[in-house]
């Protein structure tokens, strides 16, 4: 198995199913799928059963009790459950272009990991998206997106089919080249060096926190943001306030100023105590 790909889901049935489409026509088919569910109702595994010959290998469910957003906690448990050395991090929200999973394998490199972004949608686009449009690839088409209401900006080149002109943009963007948990790669070793996820963290730059502490242990990373591409579909995020953003800033600075690399209460903590369900969505 040369990656594994693992998605986080809270009940975003409708989005996931769409995901999953997306997954089920890669170009690069040899990825195993892991499902990080932080608590949704038993309609996320049926949706699940509905794509489980759809893949070469099982679906791997991971899920934990609903106790608010714990998406770190998901992730570590994920990341135990996972069958591959390499791996590819991504939203239930983040339909990925045929050749998404293909690129991450084809710019990963041992030192690194990849830093990939997302192209956004408005609602309306993300519920009009259908299975065809998926299999088509119509959804990473500005023609038809233009045709269904989406205003053209700069943002629209992330969609170029160019392979020259992506590697073009990737080396000349402002971008940061940080952790993004919709769009990110790396070994899972290098991930354990640091101990994974910070389970001190909520929502607002838990992701990008990992990939921080991964360059305070000697990392490196690469843009990828033109050529693994992802279209996001848009959503509410009511698990967000002021005082979580503020403590996560807090978390953030006091490791980059002190370099910190391996956080206490992160993957460790997970193995000899882990409260999680895992199943097989058998073919």
């Amino acid at each position: 198995m040369k990656v594994s790909v693992i998605i986080t889901t809270y009940n975003a049935v409708e989005w996931l199913r769409k995901v999953l489409i997306g997954f089920s026509i890669q170009t690069e088919c040899d990825f195993e799928i892991i499902i990080a569910d932080d608590g949704s109702t038993p309609e996320t595994k049926e949706i699940l059963s509905l794509f489980s010959s759809k893949f070469k290998y099982p679906i791997i469910h991971v899920w934990q009790k609903d106790e608010g957003f714990q998406k770190t906690k998901i992730l570590n448990k994920a990341i135990l459950n996972s069958n591959s050395n390499y791996l590819i991090f991504t939203d239930g929200d983040c339909i990925p272009r045929k050749d998404f999973v293909e690129m991450h394998l084809k710019y990963r490199e041992n030192g690194f990991f990849l830093s990939g972004g997302y192209f956004k949608l408005p609602l309306s686009i993300s519920k009009l998206i259908s299975e065809k449009d998926i299999q088509n690839s119509n959804c990473f088409h500005l023609t038809w997106l233009k045709k269904n209401g989406f205003k053209l900006n700069f943002k629209s080149s992330k969609l170029t089919k160019s392979v020259l002109f992506a590697q073009f943009m990737n080396w000349i963007t402002p971008t940061k080249r940080s952790w993004n948990g919709h769009n990110s790669s790396g070994w899972k070793n290098d991930i354990l060096a640091v101990n994974g996820f910070n389970n001190d963290m909520q929502y607002g730059g838990e992701d990008r926190e990992l990939g921080e502490r991964m360059f305070n242990n000697g990392m490196l990373s690469k843009q990828i943001r033109y050529s693994a591409i992802c279209v996001h579909l848009d959503h509410a995020r009511g698990y967000s306030t002021p005082e979580i953003w503020k403590k996560n800033r807090e978390i953030r600075e006091y490791n980059k100023k002190n370099k910190v690399t391996k956080i206490e209460n992160g993957i460790s903590k997970l193995v000899e105590s882990c409260n999680v369900v895992k199943s097989n969505v058998s073919k």
